[in-house]
């Protein structure tokens, strides 16, 4: 089950949108067609109303801000800002499944463990380890015997 699905539909979050766009550019510090312009880029997309109005989360706002710290003081351009944006979410999302395939790997390695567990409790008690006999200077001869079915001569 999704966990967005047991929340409790009243409780606000970062990703709840509630702010109008007129709320969400006096927060922000931009003017409302700023914001126009930045859902038409596709920096910052708002969630939408059943009438197609754009409703804000507190998330955007705070997105809107650092695009704006970008764009004026450190002089990106809007097309390099979407591409910065683009690269954290991947990053975010590759954290994410590294995150995901380090916990698989562990739970294998847990598994294994417990599998070899298994094995050594089933291994026979009356076997007798094996010591290597030490080497001698003995001489051994060894005649050719007969082959089974093969007569005297």
């Amino acid at each position: 089950m999704d966990p967005r699905q047991r929340r409790n539909p009243y409780q606000l979050t970062d990703e709840t949108p509630v702010y109008v766009i007129s709320v969400a550019a006096q927060l922000s510090g931009l003017h409302p067609q700023t914001l126009r312009q930045y859902d038409r880029l596709g920096l910052v997309s708002p969630d939408r109303t059943a009438g197609r109005g754009r409703r804000y989360s507190a998330r955007d706002i705070q997105m809107l801000r650092q695009v704006q710290q970008l764009s004026q003081d450190e002089g990106i351009n809007l097309a390099g800002i979407k591409r910065i944006i683009e690269l954290e979410n991947q990053v975010i999302a590759l954290q994410q499944r590294v995150a995901e395939l380090s916990a698989a790997v562990e739970g294998a390695a847990v598994a294994l463990q417990q599998r070899e567990a298994q094995v050594h409790a089933s291994y026979r008690r009356d076997l007798v380890r094996y010591e290597d006999v030490q080497q001698t200077s003995a001489l051994v001869v060894w005649r050719p015997g007969r082959r089974p079915g093969e007569q005297k001569t």
